[in-house]
């Protein structure tokens, strides 16, 4: 299994952030390792010419690097760096925005912590600020940058190159998240707007002084969602491209559920109802759980393939299968994509 690039850089970075002993031992190997992941992710990927996990997976173990002020090799950079300039980072039928920032993040991280030449840190300033500018263009009527969940990473871009009160983009996209803070419910995408609602980014964990931290984390006990009483019908879709199916919609039954069911507990309930039969499973990611096969048919990294979830006839959906719920009479599509 092809090692997951993310996840660790992800850890790398929660670890820097909660001050770890000064005794270099694990964090050191774990850096090792990190190194490691990024050159496995890419030699093993040279005939498709991107990573294996994908740009984003591969940005943030660059920015985690850097957080902990470990040397890059510019090769690695500059594979970053040929990405941005030819719009790499962007999938078929879906936001780069998140990619970009994490990248953007990344350049910034580098420049500020001068563990790189002259010559190229100013190209990453260059990108950096090509980046900002693609995303004060692409800001929805919403206030978002992409969705909600790309908006933060957006954010900190922006709070990463002190350009705040410079852009008016920022505030509109503030007062978007502040009216959408009940979508961020794992840990992950918490982790990720609590910096922006502070006015910080991932590169201010680079210069923390732990010494001077308070210790004031305290335990919460979360209170349960209210219950919804009552049932409702939600239509569920399975579509597949051609030529790999050419019957192409696989699937199409009504599904009854419970009125505040998931669209998790819309999958559950639908292999229960059979015939015909339906089958999906998925994988536990920092995110939640990504649904990562439907009728048998996988979606694989490797292959740049995913299960794109969509409300009918073509609105992408900006939550997970354990997040989002859906409408009395919604239909709910469930389709084989590629990024």
């Amino acid at each position: 299994e092809w090692p997951e690039t993310g996840r660790l850089a992800l850890y790398l970075l929660g670890l820097r952030a909660t001050c770890p002993s000064p005794e270099p031992g694990p964090q050191r190997s774990l850096v090792t390792w990190l190194k490691y992941y990024l050159e496995e992710d890419w030699a093993g990927s040279r005939q498709h010419g991107h990573p294996l996990n994908g740009y984003y997976q591969y940005s943030l173990g660059v920015l985690a690097l850097c957080v902990h002020r470990k040397r890059v090799r510019e090769e690695v950079i500059r594979r970053l760096l040929v990405a941005e300039q030819h719009g790499r980072f962007g999938h078929i039928g879906g936001s780069a925005v998140d990619t970009e920032a994490v990248a953007a993040l990344a350049f910034a991280c580098l420049e500020r912590e001068r563990l790189v030449g002259a010559r190229l840190a100013a190209e990453l300033r260059a990108a950096t600020r090509r980046t900002r500018r693609r995303m004060v263009e692409a800001q929805g009527r919403d206030g978002f940058f992409g969705n909600v969940y790309s908006t933060p990473w957006a954010m900190q871009v922006f709070i990463a190159t002190d350009t705040c009160r410079m852009q008016p983009v920022y505030g509109r996209a503030m007062a978007a998240l502040l009216e959408n803070l009940d979508a961020f419910t794992t840990a992950a995408t918490v982790a990720q707007v609590l910096p922006v609602l502070h006015g910080r980014s991932y590169l201010d964990i680079a210069s923390m002084r732990c010494q001077e931290e308070p210790d004031t984390l305290t335990p919460i006990s979360p209170e349960p969602p209210p219950e919804v009483v009552g049932n409702k019908m939600v239509r569920l879709v399975v579509e597949c491209p051609e030529p790999r199916c050419p019957q192409h919609r696989l699937y199409d039954q009504p599904v009854p559920v419970p009125a505040g069911a998931s669209l998790l507990d819309v999958l559950r309930a639908a292999t229960a109802q059979g015939p015909p039969n339906f089958t999906f499973d998925t994988q536990d990611t920092p995110q939640g759980p990504f649904l990562s096969q439907v009728l048998g048919l996988e979606a694989r990294q490797r292959k740049r393939s995913y299960w794109q979830l969509l409300s009918a006839p073509s609105t992408s959906l900006q939550m997970g299968v354990t997040d989002y719920r859906p409408r009395d009479g919604e239909t709910l599509i469930l389709r084989l994509s590629e990024w």
